[in-house]
């Protein structure tokens, strides 16, 4: 004989499942805290907790600057002056002309008295007229100069002659001048001090003795030695500057 297959729960058991649920609504819609107890015998199946993905931040990337690039520092350039281009210009060339003697007169020609100014030697007390001329006719006056040579003061040599034995012997004591003493010449032009340079005694045709100089210089000469004309003496000045 088939048996019919008994129900999975008993009439009284289902009735008792319901009332217990009833419950545990109930229970909940009061809004009690306290957690509603298990069941007997449930097996309390945990839930794992949400996990949320942190969203991802993607950082932004450094910014990255572009390199600054300073603008280049522009030295002036150094200012180089053109060279002055000079001409040379040659400096003029200064022509002195110098004065011209005259050739030596006759002995005893005849010249008119000239005055010219005043010869003064103070070693040897001169103090003296000075004439123009240096014939015998004159030098027999006092001292003279020749006609021609530079004047005192001026670019050339001065030429003054004298006597030293004869009339007024002006020039008797020349041979006691030495070097730095003084010969002045007063003219027109002025007063004008010549210093002494040297004496030297020559022979009596020694015309170079009237040369003429780039410089201011002066000369006095006269027979030598004393009384005698085999030979003349002669005594070199220079102008003071």
């Amino acid at each position: 004989m088939r048996r019919r297959p008994h129900s999975l729960l008993h009439p009284r058991s289902i009735a008792a499942l319901v009332s217990l649920a009833a419950l545990a609504v109930g229970a909940s819609a009061c809004g009690d805290s306290t957690e509603a107890a298990p069941l007997a015998g449930a097996t309390r199946v945990e839930l794992p907790s949400e996990t949320v993905e942190p969203a991802a931040t993607t950082a932004a990337p450094p910014e990255t600057l572009a390199p600054t690039t300073a603008a280049p520092t522009t030295t002036a350039a150094p200012t180089t002056l053109a060279p002055t281009t000079v001409e040379a210009t040659a400096a003029p060339t200064v022509v002195v002309t110098l004065p011209q003697p005259e050739p030596p007169p006759e002995p005893r020609a005849d010249e008119p008295y000239t005055e010219i100014g005043r010869i003064e030697i103070p070693k040897i007390g001169l103090d003296h007229v000075l004439l123009k001329g240096i014939t015998l006719t004159t030098l027999d006056q006092g001292p003279g100069y020749w006609p021609g040579t530079a004047m005192p003061g001026q670019l050339g040599n001065t030429v003054i002659a004298g006597h030293r034995t004869s009339h007024g012997k002006e020039f008797r004591h020349i041979d006691d001048l030495v070097a730095g003493d003084e010969v002045i010449f007063t003219t027109e032009a002025g007063r004008f001090v010549y210093i002494v340079v040297d004496t030297t005694v020559v022979a009596p045709d020694a015309m170079y003795i009237i040369d003429q100089t780039p410089e201011a210089t002066a000369t006095l000469f006269a027979c030598h030695p004393p009384g005698s004309t085999r030979q003349r003496i002669v005594v070199h000045l220079a102008l003071q500057a």
